[in-house]
């Protein structure tokens, strides 16, 4: 049988000492799942899009990288985040669903994973948009126009975008500047 866990039972388990820091671990949905071992296109993925959203320079946002979002039964650890706020906004506490604007994840074997599973926990959270670098057929799919409603939820709009396209990035429905998808794919 299995035991669902709330986000605070988790928190006390980090506390604890029960799963260690930097552990491969992140709760998703109640579960304790493991998280995918990184090969080097996705480590390159995660890098050249922390690079990318850092020269953006977007004033009153802050870009995270593979660290915890609060949901309300997930705390995901997004390959990207834009999150409200500036480098001391989150001295303690994670960014929750209203602090988040962007979430990025970098899918090569796990993209599968990524398209259902954590489509759902951030559309459930109303995540306005959500982007996977999908580095096996070389696009960027970007879900926007999240569903809080549908059974499952689900983001209602997907657009795709390839090499010598550039993919914007909309913070509170306002455009705020793009990346060119070969910058992104490794």
């Amino acid at each position: 049988m299995f035991r669902r866990l709330t986000v605070d039972q988790y928190h006390q388990m980090i506390q604890t000492g029960i799963l260690a820091d930097g552990e491969a671990v992140e709760l998703l949905e109640g579960y304790l799942v493991n998280k995918t071992a990184h090969n080097n296109p996705h480590c390159l993925g995660v890098q050249w899009l922390g690079e990318r959203l850092h020269i953006l320079g977007l004033s009153g946002w802050v870009v995270l990288a593979q660290l915890p979002i609060t949901l309300a039964d997930s705390e995901p650890e997004p390959d990207g985040c834009l999150a409200r706020g500036d480098d001391r906004t989150y001295l303690t506490r994670h960014p929750g669903p209203g602090d988040v604007g962007l979430v990025v994840e970098v899918a090569d074997s796990s993209l599968a994973f990524d398209r259902i599973h954590k489509g759902r926990i951030y559309a459930r959270e109303g995540i306005p948009s959500y982007w996977i670098v999908n580095v096996a057929d070389r696009l960027i799919e970007v879900y926007t126009n999240p569903d809080l409603a549908a059974d499952p939820p689900a983001y209602h709009t997907r657009t795709d975008y390839h090499p010598g396209d550039t993919v914007p990035i909309v913070l509170d429905g306002q455009p705020t500047g793009s990346i060119a998808v070969a910058d992104l794919i490794p």
